[in-house]
């Protein structure tokens, strides 16, 4: 199983990828979030510059924010910047959509979208709003069509496997571990190695797996608030979160994502959440768990490393590889 990691967009993503590299992870993500973060493919291509061997790409672009062309032209600038590293992971839209008032895309729409950026890079000509587009780059100004890179589909459910098989994707990224008939299947997840002796409650762990717990209280409430008040803090944090008006409360609820915590999600999370929701833990009790993704068929573990304290994370995850 490799091991890979993902980051937001940020200012000194390049000094973390270059970090990541030199203590060999496979790969590094980053996060398609433009509302929350910087641009994903200009993190990208910093990267590409500042790194020689890390797989790079972003996870996961959301259809809607580009055209299909755009994202074409992207993929096949980062595969001529960072040849043979680049791969790229295309899904519905989580945070990259529900900050802007929207939930996720259909897969229909996804499925169509997937085809139509994938014939593009096969240099084929598809049909895009109606026209005919094709890439007619000039020879040197991208990479040479057909782009050779491995395209990913975010898929959690039968649905979503399902439009990743008819497109022909390489694998597919999910939050739900290991998923039957694909020989690449990556897991994305997050949390922090335990010192030893160091309890669930310490400030340290509370800070680096706290805002990956509270990413689940904000996918919770998406999916329905009522879900929440079954969880300790829960009914608390939606009560919070309902004080702002409905037409703007999509603006706060994913403040933070992945990076921090607001006053609100902290008041929420504890040491239970934590524990259930991230991927925790005793060395011992990790590399148990990382034994089990292995043997479901997981090939790629995809840390996320949060907190205020990065290259401590990655260091640490490293070292149960």
């Amino acid at each position: 199983m490799e091991l890979s990691c993902a980051f937001p967009p940020r200012p000194d993503l390049p000094e973390l990828v270059r970090h990541a590299e030199s203590l060999g992870y496979r790969r590094a993500w980053v996060y398609d979030s433009p509302a929350l973060f910087g641009d994903c493919w200009m993190a990208l291509a910093r990267c590409a510059d500042a790194t020689s061997t890390i797989g790079l790409g972003p996870a996961v672009l959301v259809p809607s924010l580009r055209h299909p062309m755009t994202n074409a032209a992207a993929t096949a600038t980062l595969a001529q910047l960072a040849p043979g590293r680049t791969s790229v992971a295309i899904g519905t839209g989580f945070t990259g959509r529900f900050v802007l008032g929207k939930g996720p895309m259909t897969w229909a729409a996804t499925e169509r979208y997937l085809q139509q950026y994938l014939g593009l890079l096969r240099g084929e000509t598809v049909e895009v709003d109606g026209a005919a587009a094709r890439m007619i780059h000039p020879d040197g100004f991208v990479a040479s069509r057909p782009v050779d890179v491995e395209v990913l589909v975010g898929a959690n459910g039968p649905k979503g496997l399902a439009v990743a098989e008819r497109v022909g994707a390489d694998g597919v990224v999910s939050i739900f571990g290991a998923q039957p008939g694909w020989e690449r299947s990556a897991l994305f997840a997050y949390g922090t190695l335990l010192d030893d002796g160091e309890a669930l409650e310490a400030p340290r762990v509370i800070d680096a797996a706290g805002p990956g717990a509270a990413v689940v209280l904000h996918g919770l409430y998406e999916a329905d608030p009522a879900l929440l008040d079954g969880l300790t803090g829960g009914a608390q944090w939606r009560g919070a979160i309902e004080t702002i008006p409905a037409a703007e409360r999509h603006l706060h609820t994913h403040e933070e994502h992945f990076v921090g915590m607001t006053a609100r999600d902290r008041a929420a999370v504890d040491a239970d959440l934590i524990s259930s929701t991230t991927w925790t833990g005793t060395r011992d009790e990790l590399r148990m768990r990382l034994d089990g993704v292995a043997a479901d068929g997981v090939t790629e573990f995809m840390y996320a490393p949060m907190g205020s304290d990065l290259r401590r994370e990655l260091e640490a995850y490293r070292s149960l590889f």
